[in-house]
């Protein structure tokens, strides 16, 4: 079992990978270059540690164990002893190379290399590597202590033993493992597209305003958050960026195509609740609803389920070119992302038939081959079956 962690950049994503596999009794370096990051991040934990004391969640005992265990040091060869070093870095596929590169010098053969990235081919990263088998991904989601899901993704030269280390060790790290395939946006980043792309779509058709369709997901959905509150959360600039990226990296199929909309946001500086404004202005924490170009008394059902519809499609899409198992794309969906239902369990409530109908009333209306119906939902339907 791996107890020695070392964990590369101090930022929010670094020090919570940092938390999670201190408070599972893992001995963690978290490295970062600037001493004032790793400065933060010290002071970050103790404010969390504090408030989960005041909480009840942990004691005093627990708190000082955690804090124990982890080390923070400005040299990667300080991590020469790691069974295992995650990589949560700026997403630039250079950049994470040249480290991954360097820290091959200092750790053992034997160490596993695990990059966070949450959408660049993990395959392309592990050929930096002399010993390319001992690289994985392993995608977290933030805040890391918080969300359950870790996508564990394998790349074309990761070994089966291990993969099998690493998803053992995420488990033991009291997470839900999803293996997903080394494709763009692997399972949640590439099925949730639609959430975001066709509610502003939606917007953009004039159909209705950001806080309507935001209604509608949560009102009729069960969504916790609508997509235009949930962007404005993530940053418009970060999500707009893993939007293109999937884009790019998919030879730009028009499914995933992204907004204008979105862009423009993003280009004013609009990004969202660090900014103070997005598609809603923020006023001592609370959202505040913009003037938009919506019409009133919006069909709430109708953009449901539009946006269902895509939804669906996406994940089975992702099941019909083998991206992950049924069961860890809804494992994905609801831990990853908090969806009220898996979007296949789902699919079967609401009927394939119905799937099948959706999409191709969408097709016929627009013509766009963003609105092609997945084949292997067209091919359930034809033969009676459902995903469960």
């Amino acid at each position: 079992m791996i107890k020695r962690v070392g964990v590369i950049g101090a930022g929010t994503m670094g020090s919570g990978i940092a938390q999670v596999a201190s408070t599972a009794s893992c001995i963690v370096k978290i490295f970062d270059l600037n001493q004032g990051a790793l400065d933060k991040a010290k002071t970050s934990l103790e404010k969390i540690l504090t408030r989960l004391v005041e909480k009840g969640k942990i004691d005093s005992i627990e708190k000082s164990s955690i804090q124990n265990n982890i080390r923070y040091v400005n040299s990667l060869k300080e991590l020469s002893d790691s069974q295992l070093v995650i990589e949560a870095i700026v997403e630039n596929l250079e950049v994470k190379k040249k480290v991954f590169k360097e820290l091959e010098g200092y750790v053992s053969s034997e160490c596993i290399l695990a990059t966070n990235t949450s959408s660049l081919s993990v395959a392309s990263i592990a050929s930096s590597l002399e010993y390319s088998e001992r690289c994985v991904g392993i995608h977290f989601f933030n805040p890391a202590p918080l969300m359950k899901l870790v996508e564990v993704i394998p790349a074309i030269q990761t070994s089966n033993e291990v993969l099998k280390t690493t998803s053992e060790t995420i488990k033991s790290w009291r997470k839900t493992v999803a293996i997903a395939k080394d494709t763009p946006g692997f399972i949640v980043n590439r099925v949730a597209r639609p959430f975001y792309g066709e509610a502003l779509r939606i917007y953009e058709e004039g159909i209705a305003s950001f806080s309507e369709i935001d209604s509608a997901m949560k009102e009729v959905g069960g969504f916790r958050m609508g997509p235009f509150e949930l962007m404005d959360f993530i940053g418009n600039d970060v999500n707009y960026t893993v939007t293109e990226s999937v884009f790019t990296a998919f030879y730009y199929d028009p499914r995933y195509k992204p907004s204008f909309t979105q862009k423009r946001y993003a280009e004013a500086g609009w990004l969202g609740r660090k900014s103070g404004k997005g598609y809603y202005e923020y006023k001592d924490g609370k959202a505040v609803i913009l003037n938009s170009n919506g019409k009133s008394h919006a069909d709430s059902t109708k953009i449901f389920e539009r946006i269902l519809a895509m939804l669906i499609n996406e994940a089975a899409d992702a099941l019909f070119w083998k991206i992950a198992s049924a069961q860890d794309i809804d494992y994905a969906m609801t831990k990853g992302v908090n969806y009220p239902k898996g979007l296949l369990a789902w699919a079967d409530e609401k009927g394939i038939d119905w799937c099948v109908e959706q999409m191709d009333n969408l097709y016929d209306i627009y013509r766009e081959d963003r609105y092609r119906c997945s084949p292997l939902l067209r091919k359930m339907s034809s033969e009676n079956k459902t995903f469960f």
